[in-house]
Parts: C-alpha cells; sequence; structure tokens
C-alpha cells in the first residue's frame, strides 16, 4: 500500500507540475506563434491597402475584387511629374493702370516627364502582390476578404473598403481557451476584435487596427 501511495503521490505531483507549466508556458507559446503570424497577415494586408490607394488614386475608386486588383497592377501607370512656380505681368490690369509691369500673375505648372508601372513603383520588381489574397499561414489554405463600395457621410458619397481576416484562421491549430480570449481583446497594444483587417466599410478610413509597432517590422 505504502507503494500505491507514492507511486499516486509520484503521478498527482507530476501532473499539477505539467498543469502549472502548461499555465505558464502555454500563453507565453501562443503569444509568440501569434505575433510571428500576425506579422505576416499584416504584410499581405499592408500590401492589398497600398494596392487599392493606388487603385483609388488612378481610377478614383477602390475595388472589392482580388482579380481587378492584380489585372490593375499588370497595367497601370503614375505619372512622373515635376512641379514648377511661375509668374507673369497682367498686361490687361496693367493696361488699365497705366504702368508697365506693375501686377503679376503667378503659377504653378506641373509637368509629365514621364511613366512607371504602379507595381513597379510599389513592390520593386517583386510578384508577390499576385499572391496577397492568400492568408499566409501554414495549414490554411483561406484567402482575405475584401469588399468595396460606396459611402455616404455627410452629404458626400466616399468611395471606401475592406479587407480582413478572422482570428479564427490564422490562430485556427492554436489553444481555443486563449483564441477565445485573443478575440475579445481591446487594447492600445493588441490588434483590437475578432478581425486582422484595414479599411472600413461602416466609416471613412484606410487604416489597420493594429498598433504602431508592426508598421515598424522589417521585413
Amino acid at each position: 500500500m505504502k507503494l500505491v501511495i507514492q507511486t499516486v503521490l509520484w503521478i498527482l505531483i507530476i501532473f499539477l507540475g505539467w498543469k502549472l507549466w502548461s499555465s505558464i508556458m502555454g500563453p507565453v507559446e501562443f503569444n509568440k506563434i501569434k505575433e510571428a503570424r500576425y506579422e505576416k497577415v499584416i504584410k499581405s494586408l499592408k500590401d492589398i491597402q497600398a494596392a487599392e490607394l493606388a487603385h483609388k488614386d488612378i481610377t478614383g475608386k477602390f475595388t472589392g475584387s482580388f482579380d481587378s486588383l492584380i489585372s490593375f497592377l499588370d497595367t497601370a501607370k503614375f505619372a512622373i511629374t515635376q512641379r514648377r512656380d511661375t509668374s507673369y505681368a497682367d498686361v490687361e490690369r496693367n493696361k488699365a493702370y497705366g504702368i508697365d509691369q506693375g501686377y503679376f500673375i503667378n503659377e504653378v505648372l506641373i509637368d509629365t516627364l514621364g511613366f512607371t508601372l504602379v507595381k513597379d513603383s510599389l513592390f520593386r520588381g517583386s510578384d508577390r502582390y499576385k499572391t496577397m489574397m492568400n492568408v499566409p499561414v501554414e495549414g490554411t489554405n483561406a484567402k482575405f476578404e475584401l469588399q468595396a463600395g460606396n459611402l455616404e457621410r455627410n452629404d458626400a458619397v466616399y468611395s471606401v473598403f475592406e479587407a480582413r481576416v478572422s482570428k479564427d484562421v490564422v490562430l485556427h491549430d492554436l489553444d481555443k481557451d486563449l483564441l477565445t480570449q485573443e478575440k475579445q481583446v481591446q487594447s492600445v497594444d493588441g490588434v483590437n476584435g475578432e478581425y486582422i483587417k484595414v479599411g472600413s466599410m461602416e466609416d471613412v478610413n484606410t487604416t489597420g487596427n493594429w498598433p504602431k509597432f508592426y508598421d515598424s517590422v522589417k521585413h
């Protein structure tokens, strides 16, 4: 009986030790994996953001189709411009006042020097924009959700877009209790809510919902 009791006690000690280790190291490992995945996801969302802003700049609106966005990047061009300030005499006004060169008109001239492909300007020779719709997490073949449309605010109509992915997808294989807690995050240091996203269909906003330190991560 003594041997049985000792064996049971050792099993209990090992079990409690494992539970203690898990309670400490579980969240640590969860956060380590989470941060690594968030960095990759946010990099892709920033690529989508840059592409959408270029699309809006050139076409006047955002798009809710990745096919259209990629086709746009393959063909669209930015104009390379140069600004010049110039001035010249206001002849009519000077004649009216009986003077030769008293008044001048100042103008800003924009010269078009050439054109460059949008994809070269944004992605510098990389073709990663062709796969930016794919969520970069191993073990899932999910794609980002992309929407675009119009939003009316203060008697004006604005083009808006939103690209997002659920944290359920990004952290699909991690501890479910910790995942539930992560989806409820509301903090200046965290990615708030159930989604990692950029843009908004409910507000005139083209930024992401991640904290600023992700923008300083080197890739």
